[in-house]
């Protein structure tokens, strides 16, 4: 399939339900996708009928392409997400999920404390093994109630999480879950695969050994990190390996502005990250554009990139995405963020 190019100085919109690629697969995702965390309690609690309604929405707007994992929730995600799509056409959409966190039982039945709020009482452990991928997307499979699932995503393999013990984290995946991926998508069990994390290095060793069709990056390219532009995004736009931007308003502060109280990384910004955030916010006001656009569009813009993935909560949510994504945004405006060093150059 074609790498897609850049918007031109004459388009200024995106069409959100636009489809792209997934590598050299036979799917294909829209341009903006629905993520679940907040399907799993991300830092408050949603209503289920909340979560019922913001499914229904992005169906009703287009929108097919649903991303989840075990880990929102503890489960939680998946079985909201599962109802809301149990009576759509299982063809009609595409669907992934994640591999690396199994779901056990907490001794006492309590719920995890952490970013997800009243989930499932679960605690999660890591495991990228051959029989630990396998045992995680049977029980995917359940809470999801479908027969299987488009793409299957290996959950941060990042130092966040395993520190020192990245690389050996790495070497169980590459031994353990990529065998195990492969044979799914080769018995058609799933489409495509890819690793889900930040960490470019290990990114990078992915791309290059395991095959991999698309991979999901949070907080690697937005307009407050660039970590991916300079290797990561063209080498997958040259193997023609699709990337799925997630977290575009970085858990936050791009859709708030740089207000009291605005979050980078699900907690507190700090004042650098606040006085960046000012920089960017004048430039957009100059041209009377939401900043809350400009972050949703800017990821889109790049050729390696198939959906931008975020977060939606409510009805209201998704018709605020999709009007976001439908912002004009003039060209100037993104030459004068390139200009004041603001953003990477697509050229």
């Amino acid at each position: 399939m074609p790498i897609f190019k850049p918007m031109g100085a004459g388009e200024s919109m995106l069409n959100p339900t636009e489809l792209r690629p997934i590598g050299t697969t036979s799917l294909a995702v829209p341009r903006l996708g629905l993520g679940t965390t907040a399907l799993g309690n991300i830092m408050r609690t949603t209503p289920g009928q909340e979560a019922m309604a913001a499914v229904e929405a992005a169906w009703a707007a287009g929108l097919r392409y649903f991303d989840t994992a075990p880990q929102y929730g503890q489960g939680l995600a998946e079985e909201r997400l599962g109802a809301a799509l149990a009576r759509r056409p299982r063809a009609a959409y595409t669907l992934s999920t994640k591999i690396g966190k199994l779901l056990q039982p907490t001794p006492d039945g309590r719920v995890p404390e952490g970013i997800f709020i009243g989930g499932n009482p679960f605690e999660i452990t890591f495991d990228y093994s051959y029989d630990a991928t396998m045992r995680s997307l049977e029980a995917s499979l359940r809470r999801l109630q479908t027969d299987r699932v488009d793409i299957l995503l290996i959950h941060d393999v990042n130092r966040r999480y395993h520190g020192d013990r990245v690389h050996e984290r790495l070497d169980e995946a590459l031994k353990g879950a990529v065998p195990a991926l492969k044979k799914l998508r080769s018995e058609g069990v799933i489409k495509a695969f890819g690793p889900a994390f930040n960490d470019i290095d290990i990114l990078m060793r992915f791309v290059s050994e395991a095959d991999v069709d698309c991979l999901m990056l949070p907080r690697g390219y937005s307009l407050l990190s660039h970590d991916a532009a300079p290797e990561l995004l063209p080498e997958c736009a040259r193997r023609k390996i699709s990337v799925l931007i997630a977290s575009p308003f970085e858990s936050g502060i791009l859709a708030t502005g740089a207000v009291p109280g605005a979050t980078y990384a699900y907690a507190p910004a700090k004042e650098e990250i606040m006085a960046r955030v000012r920089r960017l916010e004048a430039v957009c006001t100059r041209f009377g554009v939401p900043l809350a656009a400009v972050a949703l569009q800017f990821p889109a813009r790049h050729p390696a990139i198939a959906s931008v993935v975020t977060g939606m909560r409510s009805a209201s949510e998704v018709a605020d995405n999709l009007r976001l994504m439908r912002t004009p945004v003039p060209a100037e405006l993104w030459t004068t963020l390139e200009r004041d060093g603001l953003i990477p150059s697509l050229s």
